[in-house]
């Protein structure tokens, strides 16, 4: 099967992203996931890249671009998932390479993200493809 990378753009393309995300993102209802993506792309600027072997999306990031103080414009990387029955493939290390080449090309002078603390395996990932702990992300949950 040819693997190939692309911008999930369309209603169908959102949708064949859906099975992967949910293994990282459970809470999400596929009734409702074409227009949540929708809603984030509109106010957000939320893109979705998806590696896709043959027909089978297999992995799939969130991503968006912002401005900040403290390092300029900056990709964020929201979620990263590759399908739990296809890992240890490459397909991650595909997929974070297409996106550090698109933060180059979108005038970017880093690749951020964030991830649990008891995302072990996840870390080790990152580690292996560049990424380094810089600071700590606090969070007040509001009722």
């Amino acid at each position: 099967m040819a693997i190939h990378l692309f911008h999930a753009d369309t209603d169908e393309q959102i949708a064949a992203t859906f099975d992967v995300m949910q293994q990282l993102r459970p809470h999400l209802q596929r009734s409702e996931y074409g227009a949540l993506i929708r809603s984030l792309m509109a106010s957000d600027g939320l893109r979705l890249l998806a590696l896709a072997d043959g027909d089978v999306v297999r992995a799939v990031a969130g991503y968006r671009v912002m401005n900040m103080l403290y390092c300029g414009r900056a990709l964020f990387i929201d979620d990263l998932v590759s399908d739990e029955h296809a890992r240890s493939l490459g397909y991650g290390s595909q997929l974070i390479a297409r996106i550090k080449d698109e933060a180059q090309t979108l005038g970017c002078s880093e690749v951020q993200l964030i991830s649990r603390v008891t995302r072990e395996q996840a870390h080790r990932f990152y580690f292996r493809e560049g990424f380094g702990i810089e600071c700590f992300h606090f969070r007040n949950k509001l009722a």
